[in-house]
Formats: structure tokens, sequence, C-alpha cells
């Protein structure tokens, strides 16, 4: 054991493939180890931002200074240039030199290169956002072709009928086309939405009369479906400071993907449900339906990007993606229960302690609209 301490007092300095150097409090480089030498070259008595940073002012904020000010260990990642000229990034641990009365004469920083690291992270986003971009594209051409095709179909259907002078033929192309421009906008609308995002603009909303509000505007749709559609809302739910556009369009996404679902049901009666709920202080609002319900496979599906089960042409696929980043934006999340030809119950919860908040000045005025602070993340979450 004596000859491992005597050679890790004598030789682990210089041989450790880590820069090792040791900084006083004017910000000089008083000594250091083989590795930092060879890495940036001349160091003795030079401030430690012009060897570790090349640069001639002091770095800010600089974390030695921290490190002199409090006697905390700082680890941060810094990047450095060394003697190639070749911008590196390091791993730096800065632990102070701490006397027996408390003063600190110095500080010890060993840096790692992590740049090799920094390289694959880089290749990595890069890859993903490659990824991206044709997901995208692929998206963005399957539902322009979709709506291609049924513009052709009403075209067809409207020449038809000015050859055979068929008024009602040339009302049903007509149709067709309104549908077909209608579903257009409908689409740029939500890919923007979800590929742009929008900044929630946040004030005190009722949710039970954002519901009603999203139930009157289907009741017509679902009654000449022949599909019930209720709303059971519990009176006691409280106000919550929420983006009330962005509600309604979760709700709206949800309602629509219910009636689609009873629609496709062969069942006699079909029903859809609202109910809305505090439990435990969450804003719970769940949308049921007794509808098709959906197997495992489009489980696995149902949050991925231009995915949808309804027919061609109708759906985006970026209704349920939509619903959820606006919930995350509120500190919420969905979740969705499902049994194949029972029917799917999707509940979208908002813990009220991690709700967007207004800032103090706008705060002042309860019908005042203002961006919000992003919502308070739970610890381990």
């Amino acid at each position: 054991m004596k000859d491992v301490r005597r050679w890790i007092r004598v030789h682990l300095w210089d041989e450790v493939p880590v820069r090792i150097c040791v900084i006083d409090r004017d910000f000089r480089i008083v000594t250091a180890n083989r590795a930092f030498g060879r890495e940036l070259g001349r160091w003795y008595r030079r401030p430690c931002h012009v060897v570790l940073r090349g640069r001639d002012a002091p770095c800010s904020p600089c974390s030695a200074v921290a490190c002199f000010r409090d006697g905390r260990i700082r680890n941060v990642e810094e990047q450095g240039v060394p003697r190639d000229g070749a911008p590196t990034w390091y791993y730096c641990q800065m632990i102070p030199m701490v006397r027996p009365n408390g003063a600190i004469p110095y500080i010890v920083e060993m840096s790692t290169d992590i740049t090799a690291i920094k390289r694959l992270e880089h290749g990595k986003i890069e890859a993903e956002r490659l990824a991206a971009v044709g997901q995208t594209v692929a998206g963005l051409a399957h539902g322009i072709k979709n709506v291609l095709m049924g513009l052709d179909g009403g075209m067809y259907v409207v020449r038809s009928g000015l050859e055979r002078g068929d008024a009602g033929r040339i009302a049903q192309g007509w149709q067709m086309l309104e549908g077909n421009v209608a579903r257009i906008g409908t689409f740029v609308r939500d890919f923007l939405e979800f590929a742009r995002g929008r900044v929630p603009r946040v004030q005190l909303v009722e949710p039970n009369a954002v519901v009603r509000d999203v139930v009157a505007s289907f009741a017509e749709a679902a009654r000449r479906a022949g599909i019930a559609l209720r709303a059971d809302l519990e009176p006691d739910v409280g106000s919550a400071m929420m983006d009330p556009d962005g509600l309604h369009t979760c709700l709206a996404n949800l309602v629509s993907n219910a009636l689609d679902a009873c629609q496709v049901s062969d069942k006699a009666r079909r029903h859809v449900w609202v109910t809305t709920a505090d439990r435990a202080g969450v804003l719970v609002i769940e949308v049921s339906d007794d509808g098709a319900g959906m197997d495992y496979d489009v489980q696995k599906k149902a949050f991925s990007t231009f995915f949808s089960t309804k027919a061609v042409g109708k759906g985006t696929g970026l209704g349920l993606l939509t619903t959820r980043k606006i919930a995350q934006e509120h500190g919420g999340r969905v979740s969705f229960e499902t049994r194949e030809g029972k029917g799917s119950v999707v509940r979208l919860e908002f813990p009220r302690d991690r709700l967007p908040r207004l800032e103090p000045e706008a705060a002042t005025d309860a019908g005042t609209t203002a961006a919000p602070r992003p919502p308070r993340r739970a610890s381990g979450r």
C-alpha cells in the first residue's frame, strides 16, 4: 500500500488524462499538470480566462468567482479553445481549497474533454430534425393528396350535372367541393398550430362554461347522426387560470373523435358524455363514448403525428397530438381507457397547483389577459 500511495502522490498528477490546474484569487494559474500544458500551451501566471477560454476579458458569469465567494464545488460544461484553435467542450469540476480558518486561497479546476459527446448529441439532434422534416413533408403530401382527390370527385359530379342539366347533381357536387375546401382550412390550421405552436393567453375561466359551449356546437351534428350527446357537469367545479381557446380546442377535438367513433359503431343506441369534476386539487374533464373503441395497434399510435382512423380526407392525424400539447402547456396530461367494441374514455387532468399563472402586474385586473408563466413542475416528474 505504501508503494501505491507513493505512486499516487508522485505520478498521478501528471499521468491522469484530465486537465488539472490551480487558480489563485487573482485568477492566475499557479500550477498545472502535464495534460493541461500539452493541450493549452504556456500557462504559468497567466489569467485563466486567457489560457482556458481564449478571452481578453474575464468571463461573465464566472464560475471561479462564485466558487471563491461561497466555497461550493461547481460542476459545469464550458467551451474552451486549446492551442490548435478548434473549439472544444469540457466538463469542469471546480473544487475550492479551504483552509482551517475558512479562507479560500486557491481553486483546483479539473476538466475532461467531452467534445466527442457533444458532436454525437449534435448529430442526433440533426438526425431527429431531418426525420421530423421528412415526416412533416410526408404528412403534408398525404393530406393534400386526400383533399385533391375530394376536389377532383366534386368537380366530376358538378361537370356531369352541368352536362345533364341535373340541378340536384350540381348541388351535390358543389357540396362536395365546399366540404373539401373546408378541409383544406382545417388541415392548414391544425398543422400550423401543431408545428408553430401558440402562446397560451391565460385568464380566469369557468371550465363548465367552455364544456357547455363545445357541447352546444356539436349538438346538431350529434342529433343528425342519431347520437345522444350530454354534458354531466359537477356544479362545484371552480374557475381556473387557463387559455379558454386552448381548452375549447382540446374538448372540440375529443368530442369530434367520440362522435366519429360512435358513427362507425353498429350499435342501435350510441352516446357521448362530457363530465367535469374536482378531485383532490385536480380539475378533471372526461369525454366518454360507447362507440367502436380502439384495438391494441390503434392505441399504440393514438398520439402519433398524422395518424388517423377517420375516413380518407376527413382527419389530419393532429387532433390528439394537439390536445396533448395544449394540456402539457397547462401543466396537465391526457390519458385514455378503451375497449374494442365497447367505447373509450379520454381524460384531461389539470393539477391546479401547476396551472399557468398571470404575471403579478396583470393579476391585479381579473379581466386582463396576459402571457402566462410556465406551469410549475412537480419534483420527480
